[in-house]
């Protein structure tokens, strides 16, 4: 977005410099990317003109520029001749977009341009420099060079894609005095031409129908501004609506009312129709493309572009101005299928005013019929028209609980009437309309969000009124403690984009995939309902560089529904090819299941749990495979990935992983209170029980640690197949005494381990 400084001080009373305006939009949310100041071209008096040698075009001028010495320019314009004035420009000046240097042209140093009135930026003609009056003087300014600011908008403020709407937010943030007055609708006039609005797409089509206009030139005003935007001017109707566009964030289009058959018919496009824009490239719309059509076919695509038949000329005598509300989902996607942007389509993609059109209209009609005269002789008005405001409901003492930081409520209310918000402040909650621009307010954290930014994000830095009330968020720490567990085990963090591929989703999982409407690109259409999709999508990647050994984990948000509220917080451990890199003493090996398990048994922080291989998920090798379940709670799972899912990704190295769905389950054992470290040593004792054959030894260990509380810990340390469905299995427990231990207290927790392993596990203490 482009504006120029005057521009600007058309609607903002202010005494502040342009440096200092763009100081404040860039502290309150619009980030201002430059503000340009550039040399004027000044008149200059041509005193001598020789041919350049060897050229058959080019002269060497002598002209004189006010300085008092005469300047070398190199200029190829057939008319340029001694005598003539003409313009200037100096070093540093721009013109058409690019810094005029001092230079050599064939061997011949040229200081400076002499320039015509398309470089100049106040006309078409380029066929010669531009001849000034004879009478100018030598070193005046030949345009009224505009200071230019230049922003980067972002999406979800559409309101400074108008220059009043950046006026109306520097006045709330204190730079100056709002004055600008909207512009009042065009009395009806009845007309021998309607428009029908045949699609709910189309919101609302106003038009002005003006006879016996003569084309002429936008005043210097208008002329000078669009001009210094980077808008070559044309004429006045057709500057006008690009004029409307900057100034009140309304496109508009403009037709040669004497080329329309007919009445205007809005419209869907017909699937193969045919449509010639006013740049002579044809087009083959679908029937999701919205048309402005006559009897005669296509006049224009709606938001988009103007068609070659019925745009305005030399010529035109009578003209048919458009203000329309047209969907912004269907702009876009027609905009992005044609590949065709346009000052209209950006505006349209983002959401305009909708109740802006009639005021536009009125105001083009009157800047063209100003300079070119004209009647209008019919108006006429389509679509539903039926605006309804948003009402939001909102507490002013929220603020403090969702930012820790008050806000006076009169300071409050204040800004928001600043920022053009209606408040009904009649009960404690507050009802506040934003002003119809604002189509991105709609929930109150929208509007905290501008009170925070207007109010001064460093005056809040400073509040000695800082809030202690509101407790930080639970899983914070809880997360940091997380991440810092994987990384002492040797995993490496991965970020990745809370979107996700839907082929590669439907390989891995059953959940439900929730699709995004307009995906940034095709492989992340989808809002992904798990970490795990983009980790071997990681791994597929790097393996094919030669980078097939990695340790990655992810901790972050997957999502159940597109309804908010419909997430949960998941952790993914990736772990693929050999555990270290290779040593001359040969003791390497690939990852494998265990090393997953190990992750998650980190993760359970001395929990007891029991291992589960039922249901295995799509992505697990199905004989590799296994559940953390406390009870008949899953905690997480781990497994070996299935040799099929990784074929189709591409992956040929051996990939294990573990998945903790939800960290919500691992609270209890993230929060226990860890007592201090005991004053007496560990005690170990191993044992060894006869079971059957489909006994996990998982099971023996938990049931054994269940026995006593100062039992921390049990590792298995030998198994064999002993024939008859039965096995043994060995292992040793850890034992942290609290107090002394005699012999006897001993022997009783042994014989409780004994007991409690016996029992629930039909097991045999194996002589």
């Amino acid at each position: 977005m482009k504006w120029t400084y005057d521009w600007l001080k058309e609607y903002l009373d202010t005494n502040l410099s342009a440096n200092e305006i763009a100081d404040v939009l860039t502290r309150i949310g619009l980030e201002i990317d430059d503000v340009v100041s550039p040399l004027a071209p000044i008149a200059a008096k041509i005193v001598d003109c020789k041919p350049v040698e060897n050229s058959d075009h080019l002269h060497v001028l002598k002209v004189d520029d006010g300085s008092g010495t005469l300047r070398q320019v190199v200029c190829g314009a057939p008319n340029a001749r001694v005598g003539l004035v003409s313009a200037l420009a100096v070093p540093g000046c721009i013109i058409e977009g690019h810094k005029i240097e001092s230079g050599k042209l064939r061997g011949v140093l040229s200081d400076g341009m002499m320039c015509s009135e398309r470089e100049l930026g106040i006309g078409d003609d380029h066929s010669g420099i531009i001849e000034l009056p004879a009478k100018t003087k030598p070193g005046t300014p030949v345009l009224d060079v505009k200071t230019v600011f230049d922003a980067g908008i972002t999406p979800n403020r559409p309101d400074y894609l108008a220059v009043r709407g950046i006026a109306l937010d520097l006045s709330a943030a204190g730079a100056g005095k709002y004055i600008g007055k909207e512009p009042t609708e065009l009395k009806p006039v009845k007309s021998k031409r309607s428009v029908n609005v045949k699609t709910d797409l189309c919101w609302v089509y106003r038009f002005a129908e003006i006879h016996g206009i003569k084309m002429a030139k936008s005043n210097d005003v208008i002329a000078s501004r669009l001009a210094a935007i980077g808008i070559n001017p044309k004429n006045a109707p057709i500057d006008a609506t690009n004029y409307i566009c900057y100034d009140m964030g309304q496109p508009m289009h403009c037709f040669d009312a004497d080329e329309i058959d007919g009445d205007i018919v809005v419209r869907l496009a017909k699937d193969g129709e045919k449509f010639t824009d006013l740049f002579g490239t044809e087009h083959e719309l679908k029937a999701t493309d919205i048309v402005i059509a006559d009897n005669a076919g296509v006049l224009a695509l709606a938001g988009v572009i103007g068609g070659a038949r019925g745009c305005t000329g030399d010529n035109t005598k009578n003209i048919i101005l458009e203000s329309a509300c047209f969907d912004p989902v269907s702009v876009r996607k027609t905009s992005k299928r044609l590949s065709i942007s346009t000052d209209s389509s950006y505006r349209y993609e983002r959401g305009i005013d909708p109740t802006m059109t009639g005021r536009a209209l009125a105001y083009a009609s009157k800047i063209i019929m100003d300079t070119c005269g004209g009647k209008i002789v019919g108006t006429g008005i389509g679509g539903k028209n039926d605006y309804k405001p948003v009402h939001i409901k909102y507490a002013p003492s929220s603020l403090i609980k969702k930012i820790g930081i008050d806000i006076p409520v009169a300071a409050q209310k204040k800004i928001l009437t600043k920022l053009g918000y209606e408040i009904d402040d009649s009960k404690k909650t507050w009802v506040v309309t934003p002003r119809p621009a604002r189509v991105d307010v709609e929930i109150p954290e929208t509007v905290i969000a501008d009170l925070v930014r207007i109010y001064g994000y460093e005056k809040l830095a400073q509040s000695e009124k800082l809030s202690f009330e509101v407790a930080p968020m639970a899983h914070e720490n809880f997360e940091l403690k997380i991440k810092r567990l994987l990384a002492s085990r040797g995993l490496n963090e991965s970020k990745s984009f809370g979107f996700g591929c839907s082929s590669v989703e439907e390989l891995l999982t059953d959940k439900p995939i929730i699709k995004v409407a307009n995906p940034i690109i095709n492989d992340l259409d989808t809002i992904r309902n798990s970490l795990l999709g983009n980790l071997l999508v990681s791994v597929a990647n790097n393996e094919k560089r030669g980078y097939a050994d990695l340790n990655l984990f992810e901790l972050g948000t997957v999502f159940d529904g597109d309804n908010p509220g419909e997430q949960h917080t998941q952790i993914c451990i990736v772990r693929t090819g050999a555990i270290s890199p290779k040593h001359w003493t040969g003791r390497n090996r690939n990852v494998d299941i265990y090393d997953a398990k190990a992750d998650l048994i980190a993760l359970m922080c001395g929990q007891n749990f029991t291992v589960s291989s039922d249901n295995p998920p799509k992505w697990a090798h199905p004989f590799q495979y296994g559940a953390i379940v406390q009870g008949k709670k899953k905690i997480a799972e781990f497994g070996t990935l299935h040799p099929a899912v990784a074929k189709k990704l591409h992956i040929k190295t051996p990939v294990v992983i573990a998945i903790v769905d939800d960290i919500e389950n691992l609270p209890k054992a993230w929060k226990i209170k860890h007592e201090a470290l005991s004053d007496f040593q560990p005690i170990t004792r191993d044992f060894a029980f006869v079971v059957d054959g489909n006994t996990m030894a998982e099971t023996l260990t938990s049931v054994a640690m269940s026995a006593d509380k100062r039992i921390t810990d049990a590792i298995v340390f030998d198994a064999f197949d002993m024939g008859d469905g039965k096995k043994s299995i060995a292992f040793t427990i850890t034992i942290i005494p609290t107090d002394n231990m005699n012999d006897s207290e001993l022997l009783k927790l042994q014989e409780s381990v004994i007991a409690n392993v016996e029992k629930k596990c039909n097991a045999k203490l194996r002589a």
